[in-house]
């Protein structure tokens, strides 16, 4: 009997000390923060963005058991959203290239629909009513594809994001002009001046 009391006081005393020295996996958590931030100066956020996201799930997971005192998770949740991070970082290279293409891509469209577009513009140019207004509107637009085109090797996320903005421009007039182009042209009617007839 004295034994057993012996061994469950020892047990016991075991487990607080176990309990006592448990301390949030400072070392692990470092290790994943540097390579976060490493991968958000590469900007895999943009490029690698699906596996940035998913780093981010296992930073927050491990954040959270922290805060439960789940220790030994989070340990390894750390391990694991730093190596996820890591792997965000080396597929910028390759979601860069694929997003330049894309908006290389866009940017050649919006240039073959310009074109269209000023063609078109020729041929009702008669039929426009606010002439004006067609003109600002068209330097506003050649701006932005210049910009959008100046951008592709620095930023091609931005570069990309500029040309999904100047599409509408081209879908809109590109709309109005067709139906310009389709109606009849207005012809010049003269009033006569009624004769009365004298008696």
């Amino acid at each position: 009997m004295q034994l057993c009391k012996r061994l469950v006081l020892l047990a016991l005393m075991m487990t607080l000390v176990f309990v006592g020295c448990a301390r949030p996996p400072q070392a692990e958590k470092a290790a994943a923060k540097t390579a976060m931030d490493a991968a958000l100066s590469a900007e895999a956020d943009k490029y690698a963005a699906a596996d940035f996201a998913a780093a981010r799930e296992l930073w927050n997971a491990s954040e959270a058991q922290v805060n439960e005192k789940k220790y030994d998770e989070a340990k390894k949740g750390y391990i694991e959203a730093r190596a996820a991070f890591e792997e965000a970082a080396g597929g910028v290279e390759a979601g860069k290239k694929a997003m330049t293409a894309e908006a290389e891509a866009a940017v050649a469209r919006l240039e073959e629909g310009w074109m269209k577009l000023q063609s078109v513009a020729k041929k009702i140019e008669k039929k426009l009513e606010k002439k004006n207004l067609w003109e600002i509107d068209a330097k506003t637009f050649v701006e932005g594809l210049k910009a959008a085109k100046d951008m592709i090797t620095a930023d091609p996320a931005g570069a990309k994001a500029k040309a999904d903005t100047l599409k509408p421009f081209l879908d809109s007039y590109g709309a109005v002009f067709e139906q310009m182009a389709a109606a009849p042209a207005k012809t010049k009617v003269t009033k006569k001046k009624a004769r009365t007839v004298e008696d």
